[in-house]
C-alpha cells in the first residue's frame, strides 16, 4: 500500500515561529524530515566523493544523508554559526559508514569556494559530485525597502558563490562527474516579496543551461532542481509570519514538501544511471505547474 502524498506530512496552518537568518532546524515546529529514519540507499554512488554547500540543514542535509547512504564520502559547507547542525549531519554520514568533512565559512568570500574544493580533494582524493545548494534569502516589502547591501548579498551568496566553487572544482571533475544546482520554482514564478532571491534563482537556472552545454565536451553533466515550498529553516528565518503560517497552501498538494522528498532527485541526477541527463531543470513542487 502506498502513502497518500497529500497527507504524508503536516500541512498548514503552522505556528508563526520567527527566527533570524539562517535559522535553526531544532527550533522548527514541526521539525523537518531529512530522511534520517526513512532513506534507504542502494549503492548508486559507491566510492564517490561529494561536496554540498549549505549541507547543514534543509535540502542540503537531506542530500548529504542520502548520498552517504548511497556510498559517497560527503563534505558539507555551511555558515560557522550552523556548527551544531553540521555536526549532526556528520554523525548521520558516519553512521552510514562514510567519511564526513565539515567546512565552515561564507560563500560570499571569494576565496572560500576554491578553499572548499581544495580541502575536499585533499581529504577524499577526488571530487565526483558538486551540489551548489547554499543560499541566502530575505523578504522585502517593496523595492525601496531592499537595502543595496542585502541585494548584493543575495547575488554574492546565491550566484557568485556557486560560480567560484564550480570554477575551482572543474580541474578535479572527471568525465562522468555531476554538478547540481538548487534553483527554485521562483526562477519561473518570481515572488514580489522575494524579488532579489527570485532574481538569483533565475540566474542559476540560466547558468545550468549554459554550463550543461559548455561542459558537455568534458563529459561533465550539469543539472538543476527547482524546489517548490519546502519546510526548511529558510522559511521561519526568511519569510513573514503570515507566510509561514500558510506555507505550502498555494500548491495543489496543499502542504509544503519535506527535505527528504527531494533527496531522490539529487541522487538520480548524481547517479551514472542518468548518464544522458544534462541541462535538465527538475521541478519538485507538489503538482505546481512550472513552465
Amino acid at each position: 500500500m502506498t502513502d497518500n502524498p497529500l497527507t504524508t506530512y503536516p500541512g498548514p496552518p503552522f505556528e508563526a515561529q520567527p527566527q533570524s537568518f539562517p535559522g535553526k532546524t531544532g527550533k522548527m515546529v514541526p521539525e523537518p524530515d531529512h530522511g534520517e529514519e526513512s532513506y534507504r540507499g542502494s549503492g548508486k554512488l559507491t566510492g564517490q566523493a561529494a561536496l554540498i554547500t549549505g549541507g547543514d540543514s534543509g535540502i542540503g542535509r537531506a542530500v548529504a544523508i542520502a548520498f552517504a547512504r548511497e556510498g559517497a564520502d560527503v563534505a558539507i559547507a555551511y555558515l560557522p554559526e550552523e556548527q551544531a547542525d553540521a555536526e549532526a549531519v556528520a554523525g548521520w554520514i558516519e553512521k552510514a559508514g562514510r567519511r564526513a568533512l565539515l567546512l565552515p565559512g561564507d560563500l560570499k568570500d571569494r576565496a572560500h569556494g576554491p578553499d572548499l574544493v581544495a580541502r575536499t580533494v585533499a581529504a577524499f582524493g577526488r571530487l565526483d559530485v558538486l551540489v551548489n545548494n547554499g543560499a541566502f534569502q530575505q523578504p522585502n516589502q517593496g523595492l525601496d525597502a531592499i537595502e543595496d547591501a542585502v541585494f548584493e548579498d543575495h547575488f554574492r551568496t546565491n550566484v557568485f558563490g556557486p560560480f567560484y566553487v564550480t570554477k575551482a572544482a572543474l580541474p578535479h571533475l572527471k568525465p562522468g562527474a555531476s554538478v547540481i544546482f538548487t534553483s527554485s520554482v521562483n526562477s519561473k514564478h518570481p515572488m514580489p516579496s522575494l524579488m532579489a532571491y527570485s532574481a538569483t534563482k533565475g540566474a542559476l537556472s540560466n547558468m545550468v543551461l549554459s554550463l550543461a552545454q559548455l561542459l558537455a565536451e568534458k563529459g561533465i553533466r550539469v543539472n538543476g532542481v527547482l524546489p517548490g515550498p519546502i519546510w526548511t529553516p529558510f522559511i521561519p528565518a526568511g519569510m513573514s509570519e503570515d507566510s509561514v503560517t500558510s506555507f505550502g497552501s498555494q500548491v495543489p498538494f496543499g502542504r509544503p514538501g519535506q527535505p527528504a522528498e527531494l533527496a531522490s532527485a539529487y541522487v538520480m541526477l548524481a547517479s551514472a544511471e542518468s548518464s544522458y541527463t544534462s541541462g535538465a531543470l527538475v521541478t519538485v513542487a507538489g503538482a505546481m505547474p512550472v513552465l
